[in-house]
């Protein structure tokens, strides 16, 4: 039948070549949509680890600062000799929780902080994570600090300077 009309088989051959030409422009489209989806998700999976860290690196100092603001009878300020004090200080005759739990590190997801010592005792603690950071200001109260910083490893939770 195609040899009844002339150029049939040549049109044919061009419409296939459309249609090819259109899955592959639509297999184009598509990667590029799904690797936009993967670095979005990526992005806000950080800012959670962000906002994680923020929130265990806040508990930590305060519960440092509690365990020196807290004086046993007859003895004096003293800073804790690890993390684990802080979950039970046993300075007192019936121990003292100034942490619930020890909060794991969110950027390298294992406990691992990187402890700021002092006259023997932790003042602080910062992440081990040399990853860039994403948040750059708005910390808020108590970290006003941190906005000048590049690196997770950077983000410190101390006491203040006594």
């Amino acid at each position: 039948m195609a040899a009844d009309k002339p150029g049939g088989a040549t049109r044919l051959r061009s419409q296939q070549g459309l249609v090819l030409l259109a899955v592959l422009v639509f297999i184009l489209m598509t990667t590029l949509a799904a690797s936009s989806l993967v670095v979005s998700y990526t992005t806000q999976l950080q800012r959670e680890k962000e906002e994680q860290l923020l929130f265990a690196g806040a508990q930590i100092r305060r519960a440092i600062t509690s365990y020196y603001n807290t004086v046993p009878p007859g003895g004096a300020r003293s800073l804790p000799q690890s993390l684990e004090a802080l979950l039970s200080d046993d300075r007192f005759p019936r121990p003292i929780q100034h942490l619930r739990r020890l909060y794991p590190d969110p950027m390298t997801g294992r406990p691992d902080w990187f402890l700021i010592r002092e006259d023997g005792g932790i003042v602080g603690v910062r992440s081990q994570s040399a990853q860039p950071t994403i948040k750059k200001a708005g910390f808020g109260s108590g970290n006003e600090h941190l906005e000048k910083t590049d690196r997770y490893s950077d983000w410190t939770f101390a006491l203040p300077r006594r």
